[in-house]
């Protein structure tokens, strides 16, 4: 039989079974037959596309030309909304659907849509030792270019398509945030497009306070349209080490041990139940031993929760070698874990040898096309959190998850929070935490300001005349004002 009718047979037979079922059925309950027939060559095609763009576009060393441009253009529309009456706030044109949080904001569809196109690398001194970037570049795209000519950032949060600007007006932390902090604070300016249409750069020396009012803020200060990062010497390898710990008390103290060691420059646990973990340490090295190299990125590898496992199942340590942009990229590839709860078959082997090339599906795509009924299901049997917590009470926050939500793994990252002025100032309120803001927040708005130092942020809010121009940062981010 021709294959080509055979598929087209196969075809009939699911859009037949489609029509029986109908479509919310088939979305719900065999989500993987969706995500894998469409989604996932979909994903590939955006993939392919944007690379090819990245790559023309530094090879052109058009980006700096075009930015000032790009920067008028937003200018331009800041002060056509101002000419109109200011009748509402503005926002990013930008979709809801094409972010990585979970969150659908629906202001997107009373705001006024500011387009910003602005998804490039602008420069790279290594004199300096800063990169300078839009908004919407994102980490693959800096990973791919840094990496190649020797250099990283000291924080390089996981997943491929987060963006610079999200990790700047949310927050990204990753295992090297124990030395450097969170993603902020490895930046060192910022050019943002004010609610009067002027441009401005801040930085720690120059203009202050909005330089420290701006991470947290969601967008709700002004447009950013470039960042100036940190970038320091990369290595061609992570040396890790994996150690399975058993007993809470002790898995807490032991990752506080390694926390505290400014030797290992990774650091991170995976707790699979209220007692069992794996603590990883790592190092950047240029020489690998052979016999113990884990290319952990390639495409048939087992994802690396799955690979983390096995020395809590085999109850061993071990020492791996990984490639470093595998390593920054490890739990890409399955979207930490969510990816089993779509393709439940996903790391199985012949999977991952025959499509395993293809995954992971844009999360972009995957908000896209999940529906309401998907939204409300993820919304009261899914949790996608972080919780920011004082080491000291680590055990009492792990304790409190396990009894109230008792959802594993759970992904532990230590970071230093740095003596700075802006929003980072009570189960987590009480202990001093705070909560990260691009998963739905469940506070009231006393609650949430109870968690945050909002005297920067409001006194900017003010100064620069942001009532008009946008929401407050609660009003965007949090469910109870959203409904």
């Amino acid at each position: 039989m021709d294959p080509f009718l055979y598929l087209a047979g196969l075809v009939v037979l699911f859009l037949l079974w489609v029509k029986v079922k109908g479509l919310d059925y088939v979305i719900i309950n065999q989500r993987w037959i969706f995500v894998c027939l469409f989604l996932l060559p979909l994903s590939v095609i955006f993939d392919v596309y944007y690379y090819l763009r990245a790559w023309i576009i530094f090879k052109m060393c058009s980006a700096p030309k075009q930015h000032d441009q790009r920067v008028r253009d937003i200018q331009r529309q800041v002060r056509e909304w101002k000419k109109e009456g200011e009748k509402t706030y503005m926002c990013t044109g930008r979709p809801g659907w094409l972010t990585v949080s979970l969150r659908v904001g629906k202001y997107k569809k009373t705001h006024k849509n500011i387009m910003i196109n602005m998804m490039d690398i602008l420069e790279v001194d290594t004199k300096r030792r800063v990169l300078r970037v839009e908004p919407l570049a994102n980490m693959g795209q800096v990973t791919a270019l840094l990496n190649s000519i020797g250099w990283t950032l000291p924080v390089l949060p996981e997943l491929d398509d987060l963006t610079v600007g999200g990790l700047i007006m949310g927050t990204g932390i990753e295992s090297s945030s124990h030395i450097y902090g969170l993603f902020q604070h490895i930046c060192v300016a910022y050019e943002l497009v004010l609610a009067d249409g002027s441009l401005v750069r801040c930085t720690a020396k120059e203009n202050t306070d909005l330089f420290y009012a701006v991470p947290w803020s969601c967008g709700t200060l002004g447009f950013l349209v470039a960042a100036e990062i940190r970038i320091i010497p990369a290595r061609a390898w992570v040396k890790m080490t994996y150690e399975p710990v058993r007993g809470l008390e002790a898995i807490c103290q032991r990752f506080a041990q390694e926390s505290a060691n400014k030797e290992n420059q990774f650091v991170e646990g995976l707790q699979y139940s209220v007692d069992e973990a794996v603590i990883m340490t790592g190092v950047m090295t240029d020489e690998a031993e052979p016999d113990k190299v884990n290319r952990i990125g390639l495409y048939f590898k087992p994802w690396f929760f799955k690979h983390v496992e096995c020395f809590l199942t085999e109850n061993r340590s071990a020492v791996e070698y990984i490639p470093l942009r595998h390593y920054y990229h490890r739990h890409t590839r399955s979207i930490f874990w969510e990816l089993q709860d779509i393709i439940p078959f996903g790391n199985n082997p012949l999977f991952r040898y025959l499509f395993g090339w293809m995954v992971p599906p844009k999360i972009s795509l995957l908000k896209l096309t999940q529906g309401e009924t998907i939204r409300r299901l993820y919304e009261q049997h899914h949790v996608v959190q972080d919780m920011l917590v004082p080491m000291k009470h680590m055990q009492n926050a792990i304790s409190c998850f396990h009894n109230d939500i008792h959802v594993y793994p759970l992904w532990l990252c230590p970071f230093v929070l740095p003596s700075q002025p802006g929003m980072l100032e009570k189960f987590v309120r009480e202990v001093h935490g705070f909560q990260m803001l691009y998963a739905d927040v469940y506070m009231d708005r006393q609650e949430f300001w109870d968690m945050f130092d909002g005297s920067l942020y409001h006194k900017l809010r003010e100064e620069l005349d942001c009532k008009a121009a946008f929401p407050e940062v609660y009003d965007k981010i949090c469910k109870a004002a959203r409904h």
